[in-house]
């Protein structure tokens, strides 16, 4: 990623008072771009965005992404050169809840992005950040490639799958590469494994669950320990982002298409083996309980492959998974103590990419 790309860039960000979009704006700004967020409030009382003050160099419009008028009035008004859209209703079991709100949000909330940026004639790049559940899982034990099956058994996966279809349906119909001299709109979808890091505190969420029990001194409350996912921290998918974006800025439709950002092999644990090594971190023995609640639908086994993004894209992870779970482990311990919040994920995002 070249950092000087960014200064000066305006920049449209969806999502951005959620947890993976509070970080790429702290990230957006420590490389000067100019940065505009659109989205509802923060969806919990304790949230990054407060917390580490997010808001305070960037401009915040708070609107839903199914307001169509709103969401193209505000590109409008600040005319970004480049699109991330991550807004989302983006919990598993919360789709089980409110199936019509996660739809709504992921389906219509992308169309209308899409939408927007298709009125505005001012954005060069667009990046859709789905995710890795949008394949059609088979418990494989390899990674799935962004050329497999879409699919999902649960209303947030399937949403995600349809996510990317409306975006290949985009790209054919209005942003084809055949016409990118006319249209000068390169589009993309991002595909990231299970997301950790400071400063989240999403419900069914494992890391927040595990901060929430260690914290309250109690036993972590799992669903299924034996469930493998491809962790990463949040800074390693967002760097693909970046990277992405840029690509399609410089290169045009020659990047346009779906791309896997997922961590190494190592990276790839069960539940389990998460709470011992993040107890062992935080420093008490790991104990933990199986939730009595009714179990729904999950996946056991998902990896993605991500060759792609490391041939073509020079992308590749910087962080182990150890290491990852110190970065949150130390995020929290400074948070306990009443520590600059703002300065000290900054501080880790340096340490990221100077690693």
């Amino acid at each position: 990623m070249n950092s000087n790309f960014w200064c000066g860039k305006r920049v449209f960000v969806t999502g951005h008072t959620g947890f993976k979009g509070s970080w790429l704006c702290l990230w957006l700004q420590q490389l000067g771009a100019e940065v505009t967020g659109y989205a509802l409030m923060p969806p919990t009382p304790l949230n990054l965005f407060d917390i580490a003050r997010v808001g305070a160099s960037m401009r915040s419009v708070i609107g839903d992404v199914r307001d169509l008028d709103k969401l193209v009035g505000a590109l409008e008004a600040h005319r970004p050169e480049v699109v991330i859209h991550m807004a989302a209703q983006p919990l598993v079991r919360r789709s089980y809840e409110a199936p019509v709100e996660t739809y709504s949000t992921n389906l219509l909330g992308t169309v209308n992005l899409l939408e927007a940026v298709r009125q505005t004639h001012c954005v060069r790049a667009v990046v859709n950040v789905t995710s890795d559940k949008c394949y059609e899982n088979r418990e494989w034990i390899w990674g799935y490639r962004e050329n497999d099956r879409m699919g999902g058994f649960d209303p947030y996966s399937n949403s995600k799958a349809c996510a990317e279809l409306i975006t290949e349906a985009y790209r054919n119909s209005f942003f084809n590469a055949a016409d990118f001299s006319r249209h000068g709109i390169a589009l993309a979808s991002a595909r990231a494994g299970n997301v950790i890091g400071g400063g989240d505190w999403a419900q069914d969420r494992l890391i927040p669950d595990i901060v929430r029990s260690l914290s309250a001194g109690k036993p972590v409350m799992i669903r299924n320990p034996g469930a493998i996912r491809p962790w990463q921290h949040v800074l390693e998918p967002l760097g693909g982002y970046l990277q992405l974006a840029e690509a399609l800025y410089r290169h045009g439709a020659e990047y346009a298409s779906a791309w896997n950002f997922a961590p190494e092999d190592s990276g790839t644990q069960s539940v389990r083996w998460i709470v011992e090594r993040f107890s062992l971190r935080w420093g008490v023995s790991p104990t933990c309980e199986l939730q009595a609640s009714p179990q729904l639908h999950e996946t056991n086994v998902l990896k993605l492959d991500c060759s792609k993004a490391r041939t073509l894209l020079g992308w590749k992870p910087r962080w182990c998974l150890s290491q990852a779970i110190d970065a949150i482990v130390e995020w929290h311990a400074a948070f306990m103590h009443e520590a600059d919040m703002h300065a000290l994920s900054h501080s880790q995002i340096r340490a990221y990419l100077d690693s």
